[in-house]
């Protein structure tokens, strides 16, 4: 027993260094991506903004079927006959995810009507844009109900079966607000850096589950309606991403079976930066960024 635990000691250094190794060859050479022909998505919040994007996206390359979740429906309809002018199967379903017996009840109707989730895309979200003091009580839960527990709920319907077909990728958009958050977005920092565990921990619970993976993407500040009004103090240094590259980003990554995506490359910096950084630095980075005021002028989806 003593020799197989020094032997595996002795042989840990030599695994980083071969998966070390092997990721940056990979980002070397055309990554082989996953054929989505036979894949059914869904994607919440999937009638506008990043949602409506990745419905595209997912049309695009092939999926075989798209179903929307939303609570507009006037919007999930607008892109639900977009996605069938491109040639692709789509339905939409009128579901909050932030209440729990109506993502259980329309989960249901999916599978009785369209049948078997194989991506789930966690994309519903909502944002305040409020100190604490300033924040409504019934407000600071729709955003821990919707950003946070709706994803236990939703993953908790389609995982199952997923697991049953060895057949499944469970996605989360997150935001890189989960990493460093920033004043006048308490609730939805908070909810994001809770989803975010979330995932960390799926993603672990899932090396054992055959055919099933998950994926975790964290983009920057990106330019949609939901964060009408943000400011960066530098724009042309740190260019708030377009809801189509963030799809497509997204998709790829399904499609390589990439567990965590930052968007873009620089935010792996700063993710450094706050590691080593006392936080007496730290603060100043965010004055002298715009971060520590950008929601000062936050006006959200009107």
């Amino acid at each position: 027993m003593m020799w197989k635990r020094l032997g595996a000691l002795l042989l840990f250094p030599v695994q980083m260094v071969y998966l070390v190794v092997k990721a940056a060859v990979c980002l070397l050479l055309p990554p082989k991506l996953r054929d989505l022909s036979r894949e059914n998505v869904l994607v919440t919040g999937g009638g506008r903004g990043i949602g409506r994007h990745l419905a595209r996206e997912f049309a695009r390359r092939g999926a075989r079927k798209i179903i929307l979740w939303g609570r507009t429906e006037k919007c999930l309809k607008e892109t639900t006959e977009e996605i069938r002018m491109m040639g692709t199967e789509c339905h939409y379903f009128i579901c909050d995810v932030g209440n729990r017996e109506e993502v259980y009840r329309q989960a249901k109707a999916v599978r009785e009507k369209v049948g078997d989730i194989t991506i789930l895309v966690n994309n519903a979200a909502v944002v305040h844009g409020k100190s604490l003091m300033d924040s409504d009580d019934d407000a600071l839960l729709k955003s821990q109900h919707i950003n946070t527990l709706g994803q236990f709920w939703t993953t908790k319907s389609f995982l199952p079966r997923m697991l049953e077909l060895q057949n499944g990728h469970i996605v989360c958009l997150n935001s890189v607000l989960a990493l460093s958050a920033i004043p006048g977005a308490i609730d939805y920092c908070t909810s994001k850096a809770s989803s975010f565990a979330f995932m960390e921990s799926l993603t672990l619970g899932l090396l054992d589950c055959p055919g099933v993976n998950a994926t975790t993407v964290l983009p920057f500040h990106t330019s949609t309606e939901m964060f009408q009004g943000m400011r960066i103090r530098f724009p042309s240094l740190f260019p708030p991403l377009k809801p189509e590259t963030v799809a497509r980003r997204t998709v790829e990554a399904v499609q390589m079976n990439q567990a965590f995506l930052l968007l873009p490359w620089t935010m792996h910096v700063l993710v450094i930066l706050k590691s080593i950084l006392p936080q007496a630095a730290l603060e100043e980075i965010h004055k002298f960024s715009g971060s520590y005021t950008c929601m000062n002028t936050f006006k959200g989806r009107t």
